[in-house]
């Protein structure tokens, strides 16, 4: 493929890495992480090959929700820094090529805000509608209560102004009416507002609830009644207006025929990409299976995007893992096989859990879990301390557990501050940093790190895999997974065994025959293509191949190839 086409737009084969600016590196020794902190930690992610930072919300809060109850869109929390340490974080990000994203959470304000305070002071305030208020509590669908440990509905009475507003999360977070005009232009000034300071794009949180009729009697806007997706469109358009290659990046947890719609079906003028729910949750029930057959019955699923929209896969994410999209069966299976303690659950829904954890550390099968992000069809997304493995700490709150400080080095405080104490504990035991972090794996050539560093070299060198057509391919055993990505005449071809047997399968490769060779990319080798296309391939025991098809003559060159052409004269 051309480069230039593959730049003109950047997210889709991006390598996306969401921090916690709290948790990432503190910079100025008060046991909090900051912007400072953050800074001098960018080489990292250079090195990594990162080229997105996706960062949490870093605005002033709170911090009832860890950063999502926000009471000022237009600040940086002090605890983190100030705008000029988001500046020169920026500068820094930039000059290494690397582009920044961050949370859009729009849906609602901290009961802190000064809009709340001023709205629920009065019913003649000017902010009163600026949120969703009713005489008496709406009824409640109690599968539309999110976090159904802390609250059992989604009204609150507020005793001053005698009414009850609603809140889709937890109470002290009254959701923002988006319906209302006036909302909408402020959203369009804060994406303007941090546009300006350099960011890239948005991932909107919980994008479904952005706009919703919850008391039955919707206003209209400009003789039309409030849609998402109308908003979604509008948001989209401003910020193209102000930068052509911004993004929008969608949590839209759904099945696949009603998360279609908010790409914009084929117009593709909402979310630039949204995240692959669907496919998580079948891998992590093919991981517990040992059985490749849900992930791949996903991907076939799998409805392509609008042109230049995308997928976005991932591991995990900062909440809890979640698989309310699996049967009450299927749902069991995985926590019987990752996650049985109830401890390790939550919400009767996910799991609040790392993944080496729940592999008992396995390097093999943590390997080819990897191998799979990079190579399925989609935008790849790590979580921070994924690349070097860092497990959970149960013993903190809820989805608290796998937000602990990053472990940098194996000394005082994991190299993250030079506090005397922290706020947020670090993991301890097996995955502590004595034993998981940066400083060690980068200097260990079999370290994940250096795996993870691997893969992403790969990936970024294979277009294929990102922008592609790609279909799964029958190997006739639910061990392994096959699947091939071919455009401008170019194929590359991928196998991940998902069981702990040495396996043998058999693929018919259309279109290849014995004018072909397969070119391992991943390790030295190649296989030679049979006449019939019928190729056979072996794996070891959560073995993983990623082979680029070539003409033997223009197959990548291997150490033997480079032996064979030195001279004997000159050695050279």
């Amino acid at each position: 493929m051309r480069l230039s086409t593959t730049s003109d737009v950047w997210w889709k084969n991006a390598v996306i890495y969401c921090l916690d600016v709290e948790t990432y590196a503190d910079g100025n020794g008060d046991g909090i992480g900051d912007f400072r902190g953050l800074a001098q930690h960018v080489d990292h992610l250079d090195r990594l090959g990162v080229t997105c930072i996706w960062l949490m919300p870093f605005f002033p809060t709170p911090d009832r929700d860890d950063g999502y109850d926000i009471c000022d869109f237009y600040g940086i929390d002090p605890r983190l820094g100030t705008l000029g340490d988001f500046v020169e974080f920026m500068r820094v990000a930039a000059d290494r090529g690397i582009r920044v994203i961050a949370d859009l959470v729009v849906n609602h304000t901290s009961d802190e805000h000064p809009w709340f305070k001023e709205a629920r002071s009065s019913r003649d305030s000017r902010y009163r509608d600026w949120y969703i208020w009713s005489d008496k509590p709406e009824p409640d669908d109690p599968k539309g209560v999110v976090f159904p440990d802390a609250e059992k509905s989604l009204w609150e009475f507020d005793e001053g102004s005698g009414q009850y507003y609603y809140h889709r999360f937890y109470r002290f977070q009254p959701d923002l009416n988006t319906a209302n005009p006036e909302v909408r232009d402020e959203i369009a000034r804060i994406l303007g507002f941090w546009m300006e300071l350099g960011l890239s794009g948005f991932r909107v949180d919980a994008v479904p609830f952005l706009v919703e009729d919850v008391t039955g009697k919707p206003k209209e806007v400009d003789g039309k009644l409030p849609d998402v997706h109308a908003f979604l469109r509008e948001t989209r358009a401003f910020m193209k207006r102000r930068n052509g290659g911004a993004i929008l990046l969608g949590e839209v947890n759904l099945p696949y025929p009603d998360l279609l719609k908010y790409f914009g079906n084929d117009l593709g003028d909402e979310v630039t990409m949204c995240f692959d729910f669907i496919g998580m949750q079948r891998m992590y029930l093919s991981l517990a299976r040992q059985d490749a057959g849900p992930l791949a019955e996903a991907l076939r699923e799998r409805p392509m995007p609008p042109k230049d929209c995308h997928w976005a896969t991932f591991v995990r994410n900062h909440d809890e893992l979640t698989l309310d999209k699996l049967t009450d069966a299927e749902r069991q299976e995985v926590f019987d096989a990752l996650g049985p303690d109830k401890d390790m659950q939550l919400y009767g829904r996910g799991l609040r859990r790392r993944l080496p954890p729940m592999l008992d550390g396995d390097m093999r099968q943590i390997k080819m879990v990897y191998s799979l992000l990079f190579s399925l069809p989609g935008t790849p997304v790590l979580f921070y301390g994924e690349e070097i493995g860092m497990g959970e700490d149960l013993r903190a709150e809820g989805r608290q557990a796998v937000r602990t400080p990053m472990q940098w080095t194996p000394h005082r405080n994991a190299g993250f501050s030079t506090a005397d104490s922290l706020p947020i504990r670090l993991v301890e035991g097996r995955f502590g940093p004595e034993n998981v972090n940066v400083s060690a794996q980068r200097r260990d050539p079999d370290s994940l790190l250096m795996w993870i560093t691997m893969l992403v070299e790969r990936y970024r060198e294979c277009p294929e895999l990102a922008w592609g057509d790609y279909q799964v391919l029958d190997t006739g055993t639910p061990a392994v997974l096959a699947h091939r990505a071919d455009i401008d005449g170019e194929t590359v071809m991928v196998l991940h065994n998902f069981t702990d047997q040495d396996v043998t399968c058999e693929v018919l490769i259309e279109g290849l025959d014995q004018n072909d060779v397969l070119t391992d990319l991943l390790i030295e080798g190649t296989v030679e293509v049979p006449p019939d296309g019928r190729t056979t391939f072996d794996l070891a025991p959560y073995g993983c191949r990623w082979l680029r098809a070539s003409a033997p003559e223009e197959a990548p060159a291997d150490s033997a190839d480079i032996e064979d052409s030195e001279s004997p004269e000159t050695g050279t």
